[in-house]
């Protein structure tokens, strides 16, 4: 695979990731939306068959990393860094882009859904001012749509369920290598990770929001920053390092796991 070869099939494919994960979260999230409160199963499957999409997508052109920590478990499994800045910008990039299509899918969605006066108050009152100042602390009413935020707020077990949640990730897409005499699960590999990501969402999901991947979050809580968007509110800065660092820690651990038993 080329560097171009791998930029632009990370870039499209984490795109679609993200365009369809981030919409199935604008779907549930959104007032004026038909699919408005279908729930965590929804979120749960919705995600897993963007997963499953994106991979088949890019795998043709970049092997579908879509997420710096599956190329870091990979690099460390393998010992080849050489392509790594690559995939990290198709990654990244792939991820704003994404983001910004489910802001452009949902426009008029989120500018009602941020005018509402369930939402963000009565517009011209204290009260509101008050709402939006508040909101500015930590994550706006909308942030869940684009990045991930936890229900309990406590930075080591935060970091702790992203570590685990990503390691049972990385460690079942690297285990596919000891398929077919190494040759992977073929076709099956994509539902299969697919799956897996429906299984974590579903049992490890709730306290965080299974970020398990850096670029699924810190790209989109960029384009959230950047966009827009009426009584938005916080991007939750002081959260963001968790979903980036807990991910990349967890893949490394998975690929000494697999190095050490399985290799």
């Amino acid at each position: 695979m080329s560097s171009s070869d791998i930029f632009i099939g990370e870039t499209i494919g984490t795109a679609i990731l993200i365009l369809l994960g981030g919409g199935v979260c604008a779907a549930v999230t959104l007032k004026a939306s038909k699919a408005r409160n279908a729930g965590w199963l929804a979120i749960a499957f919705g995600w897993g068959f963007a997963v499953m999409t994106a991979v088949y997508i890019s795998a043709p052109l970049s092997g579908a990393h879509l997420n710096p920590a599956v190329t870091v478990a990979l690099a460390i499994k393998d010992g080849d860094w050489s392509n790594v800045p690559v995939y990290f910008a198709g990654e990244f990039l792939g991820a704003m882009l994404g983001a910004a299509l489910v802001w452009l899918a949902y426009y008029g969605q989120f500018q009602a859904h941020l005018t509402d006066r369930e939402i963000v108050g009565d517009p011209g009152t204290q009260a509101d001012v008050k709402a939006v100042e508040a909101q500015e602390k930590g994550a706006g009413p909308v942030l869940g749509i684009f990045s991930t935020g936890p229900e309990i707020r406590n930075a080591v077990q935060n970091l702790a369920t992203e570590i685990i949640g990503t390691f049972v990730l990385i460690i079942a897409v690297l285990a596919q290598g000891l398929n077919d005499e190494g040759n992977g699960l073929g076709v099956l590999g994509g539902l299969i990770t697919a799956l897996v990501v429906v299984s974590i969402g579903l049992s490890l999901g709730g306290p965080t929001g299974y970020a398990i991947n850096p670029a699924r979050d810190l790209g989109p809580r960029i384009v959230h920053a950047l966009l827009p968007l009426p009584n938005k509110g916080g991007s939750d800065w002081s959260y963001a390092w968790v979903p980036v660092v807990g991910p990349l820690i967890g893949g490394a651990i998975a690929a000494g796991v697999y190095n050490l038993a399985f290799a």
